[in-house]
């Protein structure tokens, strides 16, 4: 993985003629401020999380303004146990650290799992692998390129 995330994300995206804005700004570590300095809503943020599902790490892409519902997860999907993946074990499978992880596990040999409410926004907003830079995308696009499995996986924060 020599080559930056942004850049793959970036070739992936021109080679299935993906229309996206790249908007550069002032580091931001929280989705609220992202939110704030991209002028758009909470919830059209697509929050990635990477999780480890029994004994597989995979990437959960929620609304920004949601929480993994942990145990309906687990009820709903089989698994036996679900948590976050530490910061180490993020940097091991992506090279980033938390809060910076596009919503795109394939390109980390992830699973992408997508919850279902995130198609309620006709304009995703993402961390582009660096907590200044963004991407502004449809959510249709978004799940013809990535092709989430998409199941219910949020709540309310």
């Amino acid at each position: 993985m020599s080559t930056p995330v942004f850049a793959r994300l970036e070739q992936s995206l021109n080679d299935a003629q993906i229309p996206f804005r790249v908007l550069r700004h002032e580091p931001v570590y929280t989705s609220e401020e992202a939110a704030r300095i991209r002028g758009v809503p909470l919830a059209s943020g697509a929050k990635a999380l990477v999780c480890k599902a029994d004994d597989q790490f995979l990437m959960f892409v929620l609304p920004a303004d949601r929480r993994l519902a942990n145990r309906q997860v687990r009820s709903d999907h089989g698994f036996r146990k679900l948590r976050f993946a530490t910061q180490e074990e993020v940097l091991e499978i992506t090279g980033l650290l938390p809060g910076s992880i596009p919503p795109f596990g394939s390109l980390f040999g992830l699973p992408t799992w997508c919850d279902e409410r995130l198609a309620d926004q006709p304009q995703i907003n993402f961390k582009a692998g660096d907590h200044s830079i963004s991407i502004s995308m449809t959510y249709a696009d978004y799940q013809q390129v990535e092709q989430p499995r998409i199941a219910l996986l949020s709540e309310s924060s």
